[in-house]
């Protein structure tokens, strides 16, 4: 099972798309464990959105599409509905 999440930097008004097969683990990795790249500058993260695939390429794919210019406005929605 392969997980596609969103998340997202009240401080820095800052967005992450990403896809992982532990999300537990990964979301620690964003906000406390990891030492490198590009979100530990960015702390803390919040989750805002997940969704579920049964496939890896079923989740790339979905994170492609959050990526895109329609998928990153339907994100800041999402936001502006918090």
């Amino acid at each position: 099972m392969f997980c596609v999440y969103v998340l997202y930097s009240g401080k820095y008004d800052k967005i992450y798309i990403g896809y992982t097969s532990n999300l537990e683990a990964r979301l620690l990795s964003h906000n406390k464990l990891g030492n490198k790249g590009w979100t530990i500058k960015y702390r803390p993260w919040e989750l805002i959105h997940s969704e579920s695939f049964e496939t890896k390429k079923d989740a790339m794919t979905r994170e492609k599409e959050l990526k895109s210019y329609r998928g990153r406005v339907w994100i800041r929605q999402l936001i502006t509905g918090l």
